[in-house]
């Protein structure tokens, strides 16, 4: 394994665990000390193609099985694999997938499986989790997004007694939890978990980019793909408000040629969550669009997700939905 924590808390947990478990662990050097200036990684984000550039570097002359990096505060963890002559950066969605049916698929066969079992994840994380849930006849349960609320699942289940219930909850942007030792994403014990299901491919021939593969193959090439659009200033947070009041008293018809099937709105209180600022748009054929408002940043995020019969099939239909998606919140 090839690990940054990328000049944040990581390093000296991580590394403790997976010396726990004998996973021979080499640390980008320039980003193993803590640094709050963050030098040679300008945006450590997971999320980023960037967030591992220090690493594909050594990993180009050292060849690891995989290479992990953690978040500055160690919630959140990315996942890349050597293919072909470079790097397969998995997607937040897709190591969730990878973890979700590793983690059912082990139990399973262990008989350790509870009953009526419990797998969560936000509203704006894959669907192609709740097929691969259902495959294993567990219940997928959908919150909207920030991990505080996989937690409140976690409690309620506990408050009842039932937290063995609880198998794991995950978030687009790389967030996952296995277990129910903290109501929060975890990365030092995701990033036990990921050299696990590592190995436990590799004793197959395979690693985790062709588990992924497989996975795709078996329940259909489910895409998807975040957009964010800026609206800076008193001007564009005046904007942003004036964009989702349109959306709801006048949503369109149709996106990319496709027929909006349903119009969502979470503030009116969906399926008994929270109201939130968010507006879902359901397309035929099961792709869809969800929009929502950073509450962080002058940023509206649009969220894609696109189902299709091979890659090319999937990703055509995102293309399709993020032109239009552009121009609907321009």
């Amino acid at each position: 394994l090839l690990y940054t924590p990328l000049c944040g808390t990581g390093n000296k947990p991580v590394r403790t665990v997976l010396g726990r478990i004998g996973v021979n662990v080499a640390v980008v050097p320039a980003q193993e000390k803590p640094d709050g200036d963050f030098k040679t990684c300008e945006y450590p984000n997971p999320e980023t193609d960037a967030a591992l550039n220090e690493s594909y570097k050594i990993a180009r002359e050292t060849h690891p099985d995989l290479i992990l990096g953690t978040d500055p505060d160690c919630d959140r963890v990315a996942v890349a694999v050597p293919v072909g002559g470079g790097f397969r950066k998995l997607s937040g969605n897709e190591l969730g997938c990878l973890l979700l049916d590793y983690i059912l698929g082990t139990m399973q066969k262990a008989g350790t499986l509870p009953a009526d079992p419990v797998a969560v994840r936000s509203i704006v994380s894959t669907p192609m989790a709740d097929k691969i849930a259902a495959s294993y006849g567990v219940k997928m349960r959908r919150v909207l997004t920030g991990f505080k609320y996989i937690g409140d699942i976690i409690t309620s289940l506990s408050d009842a007694g039932e937290v063995d219930r609880f198998i794991f909850g995950f978030e687009e942007s790389y967030g996952y939890l296995a277990g129910d030792h903290v109501r929060d994403k975890d990365a030092v014990s995701t990033s036990l978990l990921i050299c696990q299901m590592a190995q436990y491919y590799k004793l197959q021939g395979k690693n985790l980019a062709d588990a992924m593969h497989e996975l795709y193959e078996k329940y259909g090439y489910y895409h998807n793909k975040t957009i964010s659009l800026s609206y800076p200033g008193a001007e564009g947070a005046a904007k942003m408000a004036g964009i989702m009041a349109g959306l709801r008293e006048n949503p369109p018809a149709e996106l990319a040629g496709s027929k909006i099937e349903a119009v969502v709105d979470y503030n009116t209180c969906v399926n008994g969550l929270p109201k939130a600022n968010v507006i879902e748009f359901d397309l035929e054929g099961g792709n869809k669009g969800i929009v929502r408002p950073s509450g962080t940043e002058p940023k509206i995020k649009l969220y894609i997700f696109a189902k299709g019969a091979d890659a090319a099939e999937a990703d055509a239909a995102l293309d399709a939905i993020e032109e239009s998606g552009r121009k609907l919140l321009a």
